[in-house]
């Protein structure tokens, strides 16, 4: 016992003298890096950064295999842990990250969805036309339409002054506030649904677009039946523009999968779904 261990002990003593040297410089480059920034490093260091991070994950694999002191493998995996970041990690901070999503990504991925995006907003103004055109001629297809628990209250029995209330008044500022709440989780709800399902050749995406166009046509002919169509405009420019524009995105976004979905080429249906998905991001 005392032979195999004292063996063990030379073996890691000269496996720990003949690369530490490597180990050491690896530790050095990080724990700059990770003072400044990789740009604090030389050309040259950058090269050598990624051959001795590799050297060093062989050093722990031959740990591993050969059951050196634990307190090496440690080290060795606290070490390469480090260096992991610097070799594969993003070298952008947070901020930076961010400004280039508005700046270059977002931009740019909507601009590849251009069509989509005009079919999109096809369908939500068509469903608009067609939901605005069925309830100035009968009332009754208003409540088809529109949820009981999303319309609270605003309704064809409605009068004007509530109606108008909802809008302006300040004692209607709690009702508003309900309203432009449920009006958001369901706009958000909407989009998130008409995204993911695109899968589906694009057909969930395309109802549920239209289905939403149908309730803000409905909304309309219920405000321009009572004279109320331009506050009514005037308040979803303020609290309907952004989340309307999401709608319409999303929507756009599930068409694109759903048409490489639908017609897929020579890669098979799940690689063309796979790179759609991530173009739209």
């Amino acid at each position: 016992m005392r032979r195999l261990s004292s063996a063990m002990i030379f073996n890691s003593r000269a496996f720990r003298d003949e690369r530490e040297a490597d180990w050491l410089r690896l530790e050095q480059l990080v724990s700059r890096a990770e003072g400044g920034s990789v740009r604090s490093l030389s050309d040259d260091e950058l090269l050598a950064l990624p051959v001795l991070y590799r050297a060093a994950l062989s050093s722990l694999s031959v740990a591993r295999e050969t059951s050196l002191d634990a307190e090496l493998i440690g080290y060795l995996e606290q070490l390469c842990t480090r260096a992991y970041f610097f070799v594969y990690g993003v070298h952008t901070t947070f901020g930076a990250r961010m400004s280039s999503f508005f700046r270059r990504d977002w931009p740019a991925a909507v601009q590849g969805l251009w069509r989509e995006t005009l079919i999109s907003l096809a369908l939500m103004l068509a469903g608009a036309l067609a939901a605005f055109m069925l309830v100035s001629s009968d009332p009754g297809w208003y409540s088809a339409i529109i949820p009981e628990g999303l319309a609270a209250g605003r309704d064809p029995s409605a009068t004007t002054e509530f109606l108008r209330e909802g809008l302006y008044e300040s004692q209607g500022t709690d009702a508003l506030s309900v309203f432009a709440a449920s009006l958001f989780t369901h706009n958000a709800q909407v989009s998130i649904f008409a995204f993911a399902l695109g899968f589906a050749f694009g057909v969930p995406s395309s109802l549920l677009i239209a289905y939403n166009g149908t309730m803000i046509g409905a909304f309309f002919a219920l405000y321009a039946d009572h004279g109320l169509t331009y506050e009514l405009g005037g308040w979803l420019m303020i609290h309907g523009s952004t989340e309307l524009f999401a709608i319409v995105l999303a929507g756009a976004a599930g068409l694109h999968i759903g048409t490489r979905v639908a017609f897929p080429g020579a890669q098979g249906r799940l690689m063309w779904a796979v790179a759609a998905a991530r173009c739209t991001r």
